[in-house]
């Protein structure tokens, strides 16, 4: 994957998808300012239903959770609006999870043990 220059953005909405409520909560603090709007849900099928209500500036997703994986929502998630900013968050970085993201549509991917990275990928 390529790294990503965004301008820095304030107010914007952004979807974590993580089954571990404690990685939401550590993704929110890490990238998260006061005046954004956050959407967690804790599964991809959850994800894609948020994503169609709300329409979110970013998706930042977890790859391995139980009903659907985010490989999965992330390739539905941008079927229905190629457009749409997903950023895999994983404990997975192996070259096969790597193309799997790319392959749907990802943006990028951070590891878990590295999210101030989200930071740059977010413009802040």
């Amino acid at each position: 994957m390529h790294t990503i220059d965004l301008l820095t953005l304030v107010n914007v909405t952004i979807l974590i998808v993580d089954d571990n409520a404690a990685m939401r909560g550590a993704i929110k603090s890490t990238v998260c300012s006061d005046d954004d709007t956050i959407i967690e849900r804790a599964d991809g099928s959850e994800a894609l239903e948020a994503y169609t209500q709300h329409r979110p500036d970013y998706v930042l997703m977890d790859i391995r959770m139980k009903q659907m994986d985010g490989i999965t929502a992330t390739a539905r998630i941008r079927a229905f609006d190629p457009g749409a900013k997903v950023i895999m968050v994983t404990d997975f970085g192996t070259p096969s999870f790597r193309h799997a993201a790319e392959k749907a549509g990802a943006i990028g991917l951070v590891l878990k043990e590295q999210l101030p990275d989200l930071r740059r990928l977010l413009g802040r």
